[in-house]
């Protein structure tokens, strides 16, 4: 009861009421704040790398300086490996596209129709035409590709592939005229943009790949946890015949990359709920010694010190458990609805607030980890109680004679 009324600032009493409130807000803005971002990176990893491993293998198998022959038998033996999902051949090599007056640079990938449908990011990706006409001299490209030449199903564009063929006056780039059988988006602007999937035939016979060689063998697992036993596994089964590294090692400076963003912006959000929990110190001390008065006289009446510790500890933690409760709700309803937000707030401001060609994705994502979430509310509801310890401390400490002296 003393510590609700304590709360309850009277009109002589205002300052400290306004730093208790701005204590409330900082803890409050500090956990909503924690909670959205550790969600967005939480998202935009699980999003990245889902996306990742749903257009690449887990892990490859390769060749150094030419192109896998005689992958049949490997690919066969992978597939008898339990945890493996699949094994995917294919061609990938650069080349120059030619279409609508514009070139530009872009990745083909060559891949049996069956393959590219077995794929469930690219399968679920169509958003004109066919995947199984790319067969017959047709490819896929994305929709940023598609948007910035300005083309779609039906135009035609022309492929120059690095290797020439040899002639009578040097070597000969090696061209071909295709027709665009579909267009995809997946998600990701880096796949949208530069990426081109073709059929294998078309790309054995624009790289001059043999006909019993592909560029790498992809091999999906059932869990991305059994990466590495199943590396080993796949090493010991090749005999050095053939290199395997996994899609870890193709995206390593990005996942570190990654990690170390999202432990830095912890700890510097953090420093908002420790500055917080500074406030209360300092609203508690103001409350203590304005009320130096009634402490002496509730301990003449017969109050322990156990008890004026008990009231000043309650007054500093309802502080940050309302404020840590308040900023957890408005943090994951937030994250929650994050995409939503951001559209809201483009169309009013009317600016791109998320590119997808800075962050690679289309939409803003946000993944709550629940354990996380607790351990944001666990750490401002230590510091918030920590920082009432100190001024309670003190009031309790205080002697009555010497308080009632100087009223």
């Amino acid at each position: 009861m003393m510590a609700f009324r304590y709360l309850r600032a009277r009109k002589a009493e205002g300052f400290v009421s306004i730093i208790a409130t701005f204590s409330f807000l900082g803890i409050m803005l500090g956990v909503a704040t924690l909670i959205i971002v550790m969600s967005v990176m939480n998202g935009f990893r699980a999003e990245l790398v889902g996306r990742i491993l749903g257009l690449n293998g887990h892990l490859n198998i390769y060749t150094v300086g030419a192109p896998y022959a005689g992958y049949y038998d490997a690919a066969n033996k992978i597939r008898t490996l339990k945890g493996v999902k699949n094994v995917l051949p294919m061609i990938e090599s650069q080349a120059l596209l030619n279409a609508q007056g514009t070139a530009k640079g872009v990745m083909v990938r060559g891949l049996y129709t069956q393959d590219i449908l077995a794929r469930k990011v690219l399968a679920e990706s169509l958003l004109a035409g066919s995947f199984e006409s790319l067969d017959v001299h047709k490819v896929a490209i994305g929709i940023d590709m598609a948007n910035k030449m300005n083309l779609h199903v039906g135009s035609k564009l022309t492929l120059t592939a690095p290797k020439g063929k040899p002639g009578p006056f040097g070597t000969i780039p090696r061209q071909r005229q295709y027709e665009i059988g579909a267009v995809f988006d997946v998600g990701m602007f880096e796949y949208n943009a530069n990426f081109i999937f073709m059929g294998m035939d078309d790309a054995r016979k624009i790289f001059s790949v043999p006909q019993n060689a592909v560029t790498f063998l992809e091999v999906h697992l059932a869990d991305a946890d059994l990466t590495d036993n199943m590396k080993d596994q796949i090493e010991i089964l090749l005999n050095g015949d053939a290199g395997v590294y996994d899609w870890r090692n193709a995206n390593k400076s990005f996942l570190n990359a990654l990690a170390v963003e999202r432990n830095v912006m912890f700890l510097i959000l953090t420093l908002i709920i420790i500055v917080a929990a500074f406030n209360i110190i300092s609203s508690m001390i103001m409350l203590v010694q304005d009320k130096a008065h009634d402490i002496a006289i509730m301990r003449t009446m017969g109050a322990g010190r156990n008890s004026i510790l008990k009231i000043f500890v309650l007054v500093g933690a309802a502080i940050g458990i309302v404020g840590t409760i308040c900023g957890a709700l408005l943090g994951i309803g937030f994250a929650l609805n994050i995409e939503s937000i951001r559209q809201v707030l483009e169309s009013m401001t009317g600016t791109e607030l998320f590119a997808a060609e800075i962050y690679f994705l289309s939409q803003l994502p946000a993944e709550v980890e629940w354990h996380e979430v607790i351990g944001v509310v666990s750490m401002s509801l230590f510091l918030s109680i920590l920082a009432t310890l100190y001024p309670a401390w003190k009031a309790a400490r205080m002697d009555p004679v010497e308080a009632l002296r100087y009223v």
